[in-house]
């Protein structure tokens, strides 16, 4: 046991409760039992525990002392454990708190406990926790760094991994020198080996990590490093328990009113600075809580005191240093027992030296704070506390953005301690924030806490400190946040001279306002006159209030306390759109951005009798991406860009050619595989270049020849037209798709390394900018060219493609919110954590608009533009938002990956489409039991806009007996899509035709979509010139001219080039962005009852066409592929080489009874099988037997397609898809046991190795190196016959021959296949003639003459002859000695 001892000095009490503010307060620290007086307990402080017992067994006797506070052996007080109790003084009328009157007395309090000794536990935990502490610190710096966009936020991440990095070695070397302390369970040594291993991990991992970081890369990298977080606080968690908490408790007669836990570690001490607690030895600002239940949930957020306290636990013998960290100035009050006694530990301190301050807090504003009202808004104010003193700013209503520009002054603030100090380490200040409610008290909002920037009576107040800067400080209620505060604290000596030192404050001048002073002008922000253009669309969605429809809403606009109001809109359910779309208002906005206050968008329903009722409201917290910023006219550097790339082309081009100044031309070629890198520059308007995008078509064709006169067989000719369909398109795409993904990848990890290069050589001087001016344009060249070889090379198909989007198409373009933007109105109180209101149960509506930010007065060259009109401001060109008819085409192509909604874990999936009142439901045409399955569907709605504008796609699963269950949704916002100026209505596809598959969908020719673009941007163009040329603004793009027509015949057209021109749109200046290509679009399926978590994702994509303008044709077929029938026909000729199984029962030689099976992959139990080729000898078998597969497949996707019912229960047949494949297996027939498989091969139809002319060249490669041999593909070459090795695997898992196979593979259609009918086996029609066995094969036991005649006969003739002439001798010598006797006797009677 080891005996520690306990230390504590209280220096401040305040923000009491007023509940108990009224009676005597004192305060008790206790540690397990010790210092519990309350209790009544049998005073453990008195007990000395045996130095070797486990402090089970106690000495019974006590030791005999009247006194309270009890003295031991040494005459040393063991406990004093509480205070003296003391009358709470009232802070401040308004404020509601108390504090004690602890001013240069602070009382003190000692406790000796004795403990088993497991410090090293804690000393890890501590180490630990000061890593994490200091990593979690450098995060929030990046974070921060990265939010208010500062430079090289990549390099403190560097210097955080470093520290983290060194942190986590000397975490291992401290760790390592307590290997052999005796007093540590197994759990500890154990936990102490992980603990090392992890940490010396993350040291190597943030070592690497560090060498990675750079600008691209910093995102992903910063949120591993917060996975490290997560871990070293995980790792820090102590689990076994060492010394107790200690508990700071709070009585009032008697009574336990309040409490605050330390735990040890946080103020243990240890000679090793890493080691000891963060708290030891520090004055700690600890809030008390109530005790019990009752502490829990909101109310466990009031604060009941505030305390300031100094804590220091440790062994007795190391307790010299106890009183360091307290501020200095102080005498030490002894006991009065033991005054001689220099080792006492004070009972009070006597502080001798006090500072006089003054506090000023500049509260500016908060943003984002808790909706504590059922309006979804709150009537904030703010409660600032310091020391004894607190002041609360004024009540603004109805806002959850308050800008209060408020000054609280502070005077005479008495701070004890030396002045040094003070300046280092301020007292906090504690910031409330309350929702003042007209009955009843105010609402708690949220907490934070701050340090005041202290100056001192002989410093200058001046930059660089003062006046100090506002800043952002994160408000907390409970453990989630609240909002910010933006705010600036100053403490102010107050010097000899008195209050006239310090800087003067602008008194209130305007008497309105009474004694409220405003932020003073050096802390305030620069304040710029701006104009807020309010652009007012209309509202949707919007929801009951009080159990009343909305009917005549109207919005208000607010920010900065000056706003706007919409015009009302007269009956929300014919027409939620506002009739006028632009109004503004004025308003003084600090200059710094980050600085800008929230604009506040609020929603009211004007009722009868002027009623107004809050539908909901939504808090714009940042208006820096509405701020409007004149473009920037410096554009030198891409004039001599685009000079040197003229040079450069002129070059190439073979010499200068006349053009117009001012002109850029671009040099278009339509059939262009996406494969292709572009090389595109981006140019000023005013600059003139040539851009060229891609290699030109005789460049490919000359690449072409070369490539066939080197004599590659080129295999994959063009493909036929009337051969290809819309799927061909998509699967094309989807490979496309996956390559750029790949190329993505690559370009990203050159990326990476190039500027590891960059940061490994540094800046070298300015010297040579020119030529990296140049350079970037011949790398662009260069690599453009090299992607170019590769592709070739496998001869791609020209097939056109469209573009498949992996995610939503909102997503790509921004949510189309180019200019119409969407806010999510709120209502209701947010929920606290016990509640579960969800952010989406208080979405009340939306309302359409957008806002435009920017200094007055507006620079010249845009209100000087032409046709420009006032009443729009900003927003010129808008279109009108009148009532519109529109035709919705929804293409749904398939679904992956959908959530089984069965017992048998499968779907029966069907789509459902709802847009405003239309509700489609496809149910007849569910797909059985499938949960990727392929729709194909395409689905005409007539909506109106903007009554009718969101569409919910949904998926559900089809049951036989009770409703169907929704499987997941997802919802599109068309009204965005179809005013964005990305142009979503219809996508462009990627070249013009007018038959086909790729028949052009939109009903405008590209001709007139492009002249309808530059009428409304006001662009001039487009000029159609001669040679294939197009001018738009100063745009030249060239390209073909002709077209075909169905029948092949060569038309003149404008329409390439047009397309051209769209295709590239985003070239153009001022009015360009990118239009939307044809495309799929991937959209996730979500589920109301399964929140954030995906159902599926649903492959699709929508067109829309205005009624008002001409039809479009039909919607394009993409109904799915019917799978086409096939037979396939499968010779067995001969097999060679078969291992021999058997061994012969009367001779002993090997030899096998070879037959050969084989099957389509699914289709296993139509499996067939030849007849048996018996007792072979040598593994040759012959067999002239045909197999006959007939067969569903799908070319497109290479897969063969089997529709069966799954079980005799199952309702409907079940749609398989498999890949195609041959499986040929050869077996040793056995009579009376199982058959022996003895070896296999597997061919994949679409791709397998060309079959060996003979046996001989038949070898196992066939099997193991299939990429290096020529593979053919049996829907292609139609007939294939050749020798296929067979393999198996032996007891040593490896590949071995068994076998050759001479196979003949025959593909036919159903058609042809009825045409000329061929039998099974060697059957008729078409009958193959029976092979040429040896006369060995046969069975023995069904020829019992013709086994004699061939097995034995054959192989024991002469063992046979020379045993038949044995047996003849042997019977004339019996019969001569049979006959011998009687016929001596006759002989000798003579008879």
């Amino acid at each position: 046991m080891e005996e520690f001892f306990l230390f504590g000095a209280f220096l401040e009490a305040t923000m009491i409760d007023r509940k108990i503010g009224d009676k005597p307060i004192n305060f008790e620290v206790t540690i397990g039992n010790y210092g519990n007086q309350i209790d009544g307990t049998a005073k453990p402080s008195l007990k000395r525990k045996k130095e070797g017992g486990d402090g089970e067994q106690e000495d019974s006797e006590l030791l005999q002392h009247s006194s309270e506070d009890e003295a031991d052996d040494d005459g040393e007080l063991v406990s004093v454990s509480s205070t003296q109790p003391m009358k709470p003084l009232i802070t401040d009328r308004q404020v509601n708190y108390f504090h004690l009157p602890y001013f240069e007395k602070k009382p003190c309090i000692y406790i000796k406990s004795w403990w088993q000794d497991q410090r090293r536990r804690l000393y890890n935990a501590n180490i630990m926790d000061k890593i994490a502490d200091k990593l979690e610190e450098g995060l929030n710096d990046v974070q921060e760094m990265i939010k208010t966009e500062k430079p090289h936020p990549e390099r403190r991440l560097r210097g955080v991994l470093e520290e983290l990095s060194s942190g986590c070695f000397r975490f291992v070397t401290l760790a390592n020198k307590d290997q052999s302390l005796s007093a540590r369970t197994r759990l500890d040594r154990e936990r102490l080996k992980s603990c090392m291993r992890e940490l010396e991990n993350m040291g190597q991992q943030a070592k690497t990590l560090r060498s990675q970081v750079k600008k691209n890369t910093m995102r992903d990298k910063l949120k591993l490093v917060q996975n490290f977080l997560q871990k070293l606080r995980f790792l820090a968690d102590e689990p076994q328990h060492s010394i107790p908490d200690i508990f700071i408790w709070m009585m009032s007669n008697g009574k336990r009113i309040a409490y605050a836990r330390i735990p040890s570690k946080d103020i243990l001490y240890s000679i090793v600075d890493e080691e000891t607690g963060k708290d030891c030895a520090k004055v700690k600002t600890v809030f008390l809580r109530l005790p019990g239940k009752r502490g829990f949930g909101p109310a466990g957020w009031t604060v009941q005191a505030k305390m300031e306290i100094y804590l220091w636990l440790g062994l007795n013998k190391q307790r010299k240093d106890f009183l360091s960290g307290l501020p200095c100035g102080f005498e030490e009050k002894k006991a009065s027992k033991g005054l001689g006694l220099q080792a006492f530990p004070p009972i009070s301190l006597l502080y001798t030296k006090k500072q006089v301050f003054q506090l000023r807090a500049h509260m500016y504003q908060a943003r984002s704070l808790f909706a504590a009202d059922s309006s979804g808004l709150s009537d904030p104010f703010a409660r600032v506390f310091f020391i004894t003193q607190g002041q609360c700013t004024e009540v603004l209503n109805e806002t959850l953005c308050p800008t209060w520009d408020q000054l609280l002054v502070f005077d005479n603030v008495e701070l004890y301690g030396e002045a040094h100090e003070m300046r280092d380490d301020p007292p906090i200040i504690v910031i409330e924030i309350y929702d003042q409610d007209t009955v009843g008290k105010a609402d708690f909002m949220g907490r934070t806490f701050a340090k005041p920037v202290v100056k001192m009576s002989d410093e200058d107040y001046g930059p660089p400190r003062f006046p100090p800067q506002l800043e952002y400080y994160q408000i907390y209620r409970g453990n989630s946040t609240a909002g910010d505060l933006l705010a600036a604290f100053e403490l102010l000596q107050i010097g000899p001279a008195g209050k006239l030192d310090l800087p003067p404050i602008d008194g209130p001048t305007d008497t309105e306002q009474g004694p409220i002073l405003p932020v003073p002008l050096g802390i305030r922000p620069v304040l710029s006159k701006y104009r807020v253009e309010i652009l007012f669309w209309g509202l949707r969605d919007l929801k009951r209030v009080n159990l009343a429809q909305v009917d005549r809403p109207r919005v208000d606009i607010e920010c900065a306390g000056k706003g706007v109001q919409s015009a009302l809109i007269q009956n929300y359910k014919k027409n939620p759109n506002f009739s006028t779309l632009v109004k503004w208002f004025e308003v003084d906005l600090p200059e710094n951005e980050l600085l800008h206050p929230p604009l506040n968008i609020r929603v009211v329903d004007c009722r009868a009798f002027g009623r107004y009722t809050l539908v909901g409201s939504h808090a714009v917290s940042s208006l820096r991406r509405f701020i409007h910023r004149p473009p920037d006219k410096k554009s030198q550097h891409w004039n001599a860009a685009a000079k040197l790339l003229n040079g450069y082309l002129a070059l190439a081009n073979g010499g200068p050619y006349y053009r117009p100044p001012g002109e850029i031309v671009i040099n278009m070629e339509p059939e262009v595989p996406i494969k292709k890198m572009e090389t595109m520059v981006k140019l000023e308007a005013n600059s003139d270049a040539v851009v060229k995008v891609d290699v030109s078509e005789e460049e490919k064709e000359k690449k072409k020849k070369k490539k066939k006169g080197v004599g590659e067989e080129i295999e994959e000719e063009e493909p036929d037209e009337s051969m290809l369909d819309w799927w061909s398109k998509y699967f094309a795409s989807i490979e496309t798709m996956k390559e750029q993904l790949r190329q993505q990848e690559a370009a990203a990890a050159e990326a990476e390394e190039k500027e590891e290069l960059e940061i490994a050589e540094g800046s070298k001087g300015q010297a040579k900018t020119k030529e990296k001016v140049k350079a970037p344009k011949e790398d662009k060249k260069k690599k453009q060219q090299q992607p170019l070889e590769a592709p070739e090379k496998k001869s791609k198909q020209k097939i056109d493609e469209l573009k498949v989007y992996n995610k939503e198409l909102e997503m790509e373009f921004d949510c189309f919110e180019d200019w119409l933007h969407t806010f999510s109105l709120f209502r209701g109180k947010i929920g606290d954590n016990d509640d579960t209101t969800t952010e989406e149960e208080r979405i009340v509506g939306r309302f359409k608009g957008s806002m435009c930010v920017y200094k007055v007065p507006l620079p010249d060259d845009i209100t000087k533009e032409a046709g420009y009109d006032p009443n729009f401001g900003m927003f010129q060109g808008i279109p009108n938002n009148d009532p519109i008819n529109v035709l919705v085409r929804v293409y749904i192509v398939r679904a992956t990956d959908l959530h089984p909604a069965d017992i048998n874990g499968k779907a029966d999936p069907y789509i459902a489409i709802k847009l405003g009142k239309t509700d489609l439901k496809d149910k007849e045409n569910y797909i059985s039991k499938q949960l990727n399955p392929i729709f194909g569907k395409s689905f005409d709605i007539e909506a109106t806009f903007p009554m009718e504008s969101m569409l919910t796609v949904a998926v559900y699963d089809w049951d036989l007996v009770g409703s169907d269950d929704l499987i997941g949704e997802t919802k599109i916002d068309l009204e965005n899509r179809y005013y964005s100026k990305h142009r979503a209505t219809c996508g462009i596809s990627q070249t013009y035709s007018t038959h086909g598959y790729n028949l052009w969908r939109d009903p405008g020719k590209p001709t007139q979509i492009l002249a309808k673009l530059c009428r409304e941007g006001k662009v001039d163009g487009p000029h159609y010139g001669p040679g294939g040329r197009v001018k738009v603004a100063n745009r030249v793009f060239t390209g073909p001219r002709e077209m075909e027509d169905e029948n092949g015949q060569k038309k003149q057209t404008d329409e390439h080039l047009a397309l051209a021109v769209l295709r590239h749109w985003e070239e153009i200046p001022r009015v360009g962005c990118k239009l939307v290509p044809e495309h799929v679009e991937t959209r996730p399926l979500l589920n109301p009852d399964k929140p954030g978590i995906e159902q599926g994702r649903l492959e699709m994509w929508v067109d829309m066409f205005p009624m008002d303008m001409p039809a479009p044709g039909p919607a394009i077929d993409i109904s799915p592929r019917k799978p086409k029938r096939y037979e396939l026909r499968v010779i067995v000729w001969n097999t060679d080489e078969v291992i021999l199984e058997d061994d012969d029962f009367f001779t002993g030689e090997k030899s096998s009874d070879i037959f050969v099976r084989g099957w389509l992959k699914g289709q296993q139990e139509d499996k067939q099988d030849t007849d048996v080729h018996y007792h072979s000898l040598t593994g040759e078998g012959n067999f002239n037997w045909r197999y006959v597969f007939p067969f569903d497949y799908l070319m497109a996707e290479e897969k063969i397609v089997i529709s069966k019912k799954e079980s005799m229960f199952s309702w409907d047949e079940t749609e398989y898809k498999i890949p195609a494949r041959l499986t040929l297996q050869v077996w040793d027939a056995d009579h009376f046991s199982a058959d022996d498989f003895l070896g296999a091969i597997e061919l994949d139809l679409n791709r397998f190795p060309r079959g060996a002319k003979t046996a001989k060249q038949c070898s196992m490669d066939m099997v193991t190196n299939e990429g290096d041999l020529p593979l053919v593909s049996i829907f292609k070459q139609k007939r294939v016959k050749g020798w296929w090795p067979f393999v198996a695997r032996n007891e040593n898992d490896e590949l071995e021959l068994t076998g050759k196979v001479e196979a003949e593979l025959h593909l036919l259609t159903a058609e042809e296949a009825e045409k000329s009918p061929a039998g099974l086996a060697r059957n008729e029609p078409d009958p193959l003639e029976k092979p040429n066995r040896p006369d060995t094969s046969f069975i023995w036991f069904l020829n019992p003459l013709k086994s004699i005649r061939y097995f034995i006969w054959h192989t024991y003739r002469w063992f046979l002859l020379k045993l038949l002439l044995l047996l003849l001798v042997l019977l004339l010598v019996g019969l001569f000695l049979y006959s011998m006797p009687g016929y001596l006797v006759k002989k000798l009677l003579g008879a």
